[in-house]
């Protein structure tokens, strides 16, 4: 295969023959995707204590590996 043509076809075809079978997924999971509603998100304090208290703490690895 050292004629640039022929690499260039093989290439051409590869990339049409990934395209078709994403083409195809993605029909696939349309109808599905287009069906999901995602749950209506409810406030929760402990929620977000949480994820204050996740992001305060690597914060703090962080600091703590920037200064030794």
């Amino acid at each position: 295969m050292k004629n640039p043509k022929t690499i260039a076809a093989a290439i051409t075809a590869v990339a049409a023959y990934i395209r078709m079978e994403e083409e195809a997924i993605a029909s696939q999971l349309a109808p599905k995707a287009a069906a999901y509603k995602p749950p209506p998100e409810r406030f929760s304090p402990w929620q977000l204590s949480g994820r204050q208290a996740q992001m305060q703490m690597r914060t703090q690895m962080q600091l703590k590996a920037y200064h030794r």
